[in-house]
């Protein structure tokens, strides 16, 4: 499944955010990728969600593949939406 988020924070996804999102990523089992602008990295590696340089209002792909997808989508979809804050 895949799901288009938007980066809500001002600082866009630093190392504190990226932080967060690659744990809360590593509690699902299923496959999740972060996609933009052609690249394409794994969830769970926080040096390569800072490698996307994600910044405010941009917006980014998530393609999640497993047997707790729909629960993956809407626990980092939340937290995207919510600035990262848990």
């Amino acid at each position: 499944m895949e799901i288009q988020l938007v980066i809500k924070n001002p600082e866009g996804l630093h190392a504190r955010p990226a932080g967060i999102f690659a744990k809360k990523a590593a509690e699902f089992q299923s496959t999740i990728q972060v996609s933009v602008s052609g690249q394409m990295k794994s969830a769970k590696s926080i040096m390569g969600l800072m490698s996307l340089s994600l910044k405010k209002d941009q917006e980014f792909t998530l393609i999640i593949d497993g047997p707790d997808a729909e629960s993956a989508k809407e626990a980092l979809s939340a937290l995207v939406n919510n600035e990262f804050k848990s």
